[in-house]
C-alpha cells in the first residue's frame, strides 16, 4: 500500500488518520498526533518479505495450498437449489483494509471494517441445514425468503451499501434477459418520448429529455444521496445548469450540447454531442431564468423516472437501458470490425476495439498506468528487434533462392522452403507485437473490464469466439470464464442479442 500513489493524496491521508485515531487508546492518541511523523516501513517490509516467501514456495508447498483452497470451495462454494448443486459466485467476504474507491473519491483512506457474523443475514430454506456461525458468534438474522436470489447479505461501513452473496450465474442471466426484453419495446418507448418533447406539461418534457439522454448517451439516472455524504457526483436526473453548455453550432455540427460533470466514483464525464433540434430547444427552455447551481430537471427525480420506466416495462430501470445499448453496440461493432481473413491477433484487436466503443459509451475511464511509458518502450524495443529479424530472414530467403537457382538439387530446394516458413513465422510474430502495441496505446485510458463484466451480454462474446474460431481464453480470463460459465455452455455461434 505504501508504494501506491493513493497514500500521497491529502484526502486519503486525512481520512486514514482520522479513522486510525478512533481505533487508538487514549494514551496512543496522546502520543500519535501527526501522520507525517509515523513510519510504517517496518510493517511494509514484513509484508514484502511474506510476499517473497510465497513466491519462493516449493512446488509441494504450492500444491498443498491449492488442495486446501479446493477443499474450502468444495465445503462452502456450492448450495442446493431446487435439488441441484449450484455454484456460489463470491462466497468469501472481503477482508478489512483501506478504502480506495475510484477517481478522487472523498472517502478514500477510510477503514473498511472486518465483517463479523453478527453483521450477516443468512437466507436459506425452512427446515434446511442452517450454516453454523464461528464458535462464540451468532448470525444477525436467519431468513427464508424465496422471492430473492441472494444467500446472505451485510451492510459495509464506508458507503452504507448492502452487499450480497449470490449464485454464480443466475443474476447475470436474469439481467441480460431483461435487457433483451427491452429490445421488443424500445422502438415504442423512443417514439413515445419523442412525442413527449412536445407535451404541454413541463414535467413530461423534462422526463422525456432525460430519458433520451439515458438512452442515447447511456447516462446513469443519478441516485439521490444525503448532503455531505459523498462527492458532488451527479447523474442524469440530478444534472445542474452548470453541467451543460448549449452551442447552436460547434465543430461543424448543429445543436451541440457540451456535458461536463463528475459521475459515479468521481469520474469526470466530458462529452460534446449533437442532439435533435427539439431536445436542444427544450434544454434552452429548461435553463431559462435559472442560476448555474439550479437543477436542470427541476420537476424530475429518480423516483419519478423509475416509476415511469416501470410503467413502460416491468422491471425496467435506467441500468437496463445501459446494458441494452452496451450489448447492442458490442454486437454491431463486432459485425463491422471483424474481418474473416484476419489472423488471431488482428481478430482480438477487433474485439478489443468493439469493447472500447462500449467503454467510451459508458464513460469507463482510467488513468494511464504508471508503468505505461516504460512498458511501451520495452514493447517498441521488441518490435524494432523483430523488424531487424524479418529483414535478416528476408535476405536469407533471397540468398537460399539464388543458391537453388545454381544448384537445382533437393537440399537447396528444402533450404528455400525452410527459410520461407521461418520468414512467415517471424512476420507473424512482428504483426502480433505491432497489434499488441496498437491495442495498448488505444486503451491506455479506457477501462475495458468494467463493461465486459457488468454491461455486455457474455453470450455475444462467446458466440463471436465460436463463429471465428477464437479461443474463449483470449477474451475472458479464468475468473471471468468461471463467472460466465453459463454463457459459455449456452451460447452457440449464431446467438443474437
Amino acid at each position: 500500500m505504501l508504494d501506491h500513489e493513493y497514500t500521497t493524496k491529502d484526502v486519503f491521508r486525512k481520512n486514514f488518520f482520522k479513522n486510525w485515531r478512533k481505533e487508538m487508546t487514549h494514551e496512543e492518541r496522546t502520543v500519535i498526533t501527526s501522520l507525517s511523523k509515523c513510519n510504517f516501513n517496518e510493517i511494509n517490509e514484513y509484508f514484502k518479505t511474506k510476499t517473497e516467501e510465497r513466491k519462493n514456495m516449493s512446488k509441494e508447498e504450492k500444491l498443498k495450498i491449492k488442495h486446501e483452497n479446493e477443499s474450502v470451495v468444495k465445503a462452502y462454494g456450492f448450495c442446493l437449489m431446487d435439488g441441484h448443486r449450484e455454484k456460489i459466485g463470491n462466497f468469501k467476504i472481503e477482508p478489512p483494509g483501506l478504502f480506495r474507491g475510484r477517481g478522487d473519491h472523498p472517502k478514500q483512506g477510510m477503514l473498511k471494517r472486518r465483517v463479523q457474523p453478527e453483521d450477516v443475514i443468512i437466507n436459506c430454506s425452512k427446515g434446511g441445514n442452517i450454516p453454523q456461525p464461528p464458535a462464540g458468534h451468532r448470525w444477525k438474522e436467519i431468513r427464508h425468503d424465496n422471492k430473492v436470489t441472494w444467500l446472505c447479505s451485510w451492510t459495509e461501513n464506508i458507503q452504507g451499501q448492502v452487499k450480497y452473496i449470490m449464485l454464480n450465474g443466475e443474476k447475470d442471466w436474469q439481467k441480460y434477459e431483461m435487457a433483451r426484453n427491452l429490445k421488443g419495446v424500445v422502438d415504442k418507448i423512443r417514439s413515445q418520448y419523442r412525442e413527449d418533447w412536445k407535451s404541454k406539461e413541463m414535467r413530461i418534457r423534462q422526463r422525456a429529455v432525460a430519458l433520451y439522454f439515458i438512452d442515447k448517451l447511456a447516462l446513469r439516472a443519478g441516485n439521490e444521496k444525503e448532503e455531505g455524504e459523498t462527492a458532488d457526483t451527479v447523474g442524469c436526473c440530478s444534472l445542474r445548469v452548470e453541467h451543460i453548455k448549449l452551442h447552436p453550432e460547434l465543430d461543424g455540427q448543429e445543436f451541440m450540447v457540451e456535458f461536463d460533470f463528475l459521475g459515479k466514483d468521481s469520474i469526470r464525464y466530458y462529452n460534446k454531442v449533437s442532439v435533435e433540434k427539439r431536445v436542444f430547444k427544450n434544454l434552452q427552455l429548461f435553463m431559462e431564468n435559472k442560476q448555474p447551481g439550479d437543477d436542470l430537471f427541476d420537476r424530475l427525480n429518480t423516483a419519478i423516472l423509475n416509476k415511469h420506466l416501470q410503467e413502460l416495462m416491468d422491471g425496467l430501470t435506467a441500468k437496463v437501458f445501459r446494458t441494452y445499448n452496451a450489448s447492442v453496440t458490442l454486437q454491431q461493432q463486432l459485425k463491422e470490425l471483424t474481418n474473416p481473413e484476419d489472423n488471431m491477433a488482428a481478430k482480438i484487436l477487433s474485439y478489443n476495439r468493439a469493447n472500447r466503443a462500449v467503454a467510451i459509451l459508458c464513460n469507463h475511464q482510467r488513468a494511464a498506468p504508471k508503468t505505461f511509458e516504460k512498458s511501451m518502450a520495452n514493447l517498441q524495443t521488441k518490435i524494432d528487434s523483430k523488424r531487424e529479424q524479418v529483414l535478416l530472414t528476408r535476405r536469407e530467403v533471397k540468398s537460399a533462392k539464388a543458391d537453388y537457382k545454381v544448384r537445382r538439387d533437393e537440399k537447396s530446394r528444402k533450404a528455400v522452403e525452410t527459410k520461407r516458413k521461418a520468414l512467415e513465422r517471424t512476420e507473424e510474430q512482428l504483426m502480433k507485437l505491432e497489434v499488441q502495441a496498437t491495442d495498448k496505446e488505444e486503451n491506455k485510458q479506457i477501462a475495458l473490464g468494467t463493461s465486459k463484466l457488468n454491461y455486455l451480454d457474455p453470450r455475444i462474446s462467446v458466440a463471436w469466439c465460436k463463429k471465428w474460431g477464437v479461443p474463449v481464453e483470449k477474451v475472458y480470463n479464468k475468473t471471468q470464464r468461471d463467472k460466465f460459465a453459463w454463457a459459455i455452455d449456452m451460447a452457440e455461434a449464431d446467438y443474437e442479442f
